[in-house]
């Protein structure tokens, strides 16, 4: 496993880790003792010479406090599962859950809707009162069978278990188990009940698992493996995000077999243990299943970062060292490529961005990994954290941030917004939960989970779309006119 490992970063004016442990000291204020004192271990002044994770993460959310956190079923279906395109996700539960999360993260994908994809399409079992007495076990092996009927192109079958499936104990094991063998499909179980864990990343945890147990290595390529096969993990093709990684990486030469998994598809996952090299983009999601990958069939792994040109040079020199000259030659040829022009956009949206200071709050990788393409604008970041994250994630994060500046985890409202006015943010980047309330306050606001309904936000090609839209946000002449109600 790689890190980037850069120097640590010249702390913003007027933020030290002092007045940032006062901020955090006000903040703590704002809550009565008990609360007080649960919340005090997840808020930190960066320090990244410090060992170990100075941040406490991965707990239960205090009781009565507002949490942005998603629940195991999210992080299955919304994650993992439902990105893949040429399978059907089968919400096995009542309507509602399956609903929210139908079509929510622009999880973009080649192909024709309901006749060979169907990852924007809703599958549930929609449980009502008698399934929830009776049973649903009979309700989902019938709906498999009409699935089958139904779409003869789709490949296979995902079913993902809500809460009540959890606590009525249906098996759904053992009917995918079944229904594989009687309608000759992979028939996926995934337990994923929202209850499970303290957020969605246990939802990932166990999608991963059940990757590993029905579907590595059930299958091979169909061309003989080369010594440039990589596949990317981790990349859910928010925006059309792992096309344009997926350019970069051809363009240098290497050979994408796989992707995990927007616009996945499932025969090419399950035959990715033939792969030399995966390459993990969202490591909270994907590092089990890189890990397991690792240990099982000897495939090496390392994070890399395409948000900005600054880390997309050093993440492509950093992939290429691990092949031969004639990669790490391309390497340097696009590099030099790109270069100007990507220098033609900073040139444009630097002058305009230069000093303005952010706050960011999302999940997965983007707390850290987009913190170099703000820098590449201009912009300062003057806090970060994730929703539900873990301790490596933060110990990955403290090189990112300059000393002294806000490190949190699993945010509440009143704690962003007490940020936000004592540090005078230009700008708020997080996620649909968050985007309206600073909205009415007058603070430029950037939805960093979809992007806004924009992108693609990665590589050479996301690039001008991000810097575009910060600038938009920011220098909007709306904000002059909006007045809070507060």
């Amino acid at each position: 496993m790689d890190k980037d490992h850069t120097a640590v970063k010249v702390p913003l004016d007027g933020i030290q880790k002092q007045t940032t442990e006062e901020l955090i000291d006000r903040t703590l204020e704002l809550y009565p003792e008990k609360a007080r004192n649960k919340r005090a271990p997840h808020m930190a002044a960066n320090d990244p010479g410090v060992q170990g994770c100075s941040v406490k993460s991965n707990r239960k959310t205090v009781p009565g406090v507002m949490s942005a956190r998603g629940c195991a079923y999210a992080g299955a279906k919304g994650v993992v599962w439902g990105p893949i395109r040429d399978m059907t996700h089968v919400s096995h539960g009542p309507v509602g859950c399956g609903y929210y999360s139908w079509g929510t993260r622009r999880n973009l994908v080649d192909g024709h809707q309901g006749v060979d994809v169907f990852s924007a399409m809703q599958f549930t079992s929609d449980f009502q009162e008698k399934d929830v007495v009776y049973g649903g076990d009979k309700k989902l092996a019938v709906i498999c069978r009409e699935i089958r009927e139904l779409f003869p192109l789709a490949k296979g079958i995902s079913v993902l278990s809500e809460c009540p499936v959890g606590l009525i104990g249906d098996d759904i094991n053992a009917v995918a188990k079944k229904s594989c063998q009687e309608l000759n499909l992979p028939v996926i179980p995934c337990n994923c009940e929202g209850f499970r864990g303290v957020s969605q990343s246990l939802g990932h945890h166990i999608s991963n698992d059940s990757i590993r147990d029905f579907v590595i290595g059930t299958r091979e390529f169909d061309d003989e493996p080369g010594p440039y096969d990589i596949a990317l993990i981790g990349d859910y093709n928010i925006g059309g995000d792992a096309w344009a990684s997926r350019k970069i990486l051809e363009e240098l030469g290497l050979r994408v077999r796989a992707i995990w998994t927007g616009d996945g598809q499932i025969e090419h996952i399950a035959a990715t243990h033939q792969v030399k090299l995966n390459l993990i983009h969202c490591y909270r999601s994907m590092n089990y299943m890189a890990k397991v990958m690792e240990e099982r069939y000897g495939i090496p792994w390392m994070e890399f970062n395409f948000f900005g040109p600054t880390k997309i040079a050093a993440s492509l020199r950093a992939i290429a060292a691990r092949f031969d000259r004639t990669i790490q030659d391309n390497a340097e040829k696009i590099i030099e490529k790109y270069t100007p022009m990507m220098q033609a956009i900073v040139d444009e949206y630097r002058p305009r961005l230069e000093g303005k200071r952010a706050l960011l709050f999302v999940g997965g990788l983007r707390p850290r990994h987009t913190i170099g393409a703000y820098e590449d604008l201009g912009l300062e970041i003057v806090g970060t954290g994730y929703e539900f994250a873990h301790n490596d994630d933060y110990e990955r994060t403290y090189e990112e941030m300059a000393r002294g500046t806000l490190i949190f985890d699993d945010a509440s409202e009143i704690e962003l917004e007490k940020w936000a006015r004592e540090y005078k943010v230009d700008l708020v980047g997080s996620g649909i939960k968050e985007k309206y309330v600073f909205q009415k306050a007058g603070i430029p606001f950037r939805q960093m989970h979809s992007w806004d309904y924009s992108g693609p936000y990665h590589g050479y090609e996301g690039f001008p779309v991000f810097a575009r839209d910060i600038d938009m946000a920011i220098n909007s002449p709306t904000w002059g006119l909006v007045k809070a109600p507060f």
